[in-house]
């Protein structure tokens, strides 16, 4: 028996693995007649270092302002390329991994997370954590860890 999602959350890091996730996303909403969330998360444990000179608000509200815009791209592209537009592009701050295993689809109601395989540089991973490994063990909805495109499926 297939399983029906009706509410798919899709972490986007501006890495290809989480675009190709996205394609999936669509792919598969499309086919069950399903809302897609599209979710970029800004982690501010970076923003504990200061840059230049620059206060956390300006440093926020500048990648505040980037995220908006590479979201919005990808919403247009989805229209356009997939005829789809049953989306949502959403910004929170904080953890990505608890954000995204925890707080978004306790709020949002999703039922599935499809995520990129990676997004990060083996050192970015050993620093920091893969997100993709801790929401993959951590979530409590299905979750597709996506490492090849729709049309190589």
């Amino acid at each position: 028996m297939d399983q029906e999602y009706q509410n798919i959350l899709v972490p986007v890091d501006g890495s290809k693995e989480a675009e190709l996730a996205l394609e999936r996303a669509i792919f598969v909403a499309k086919r069950n007649g399903a809302h897609v969330d599209v979710l970029n998360v800004i982690d501010t444990r970076a923003m504990e270092y200061n840059f230049a000179g620059m206060s956390d608000g300006s440093i926020a509200y500048q990648l505040v302002d980037k995220s908006k815009e590479y979201l919005t791209k990808l919403l247009k592209e989805a229209r356009e390329k997939n005829d789809f537009d049953n989306m949502d592009i959403h910004i929170r701050l904080g953890n990505p991994k608890t954000i995204i295993s925890f707080d978004f689809i306790h709020d949002h109601h999703n039922d599935m997370i499809m995520i990129g395989a990676s997004g990060l540089s083996r050192m970015q991973r050993a620093v920091m954590g893969s997100v993709t490994s801790y929401v993959k063990r951590n979530a409590p909805v299905d979750v597709l860890v996506v490492r090849t495109a729709v049309d190589k499926a």
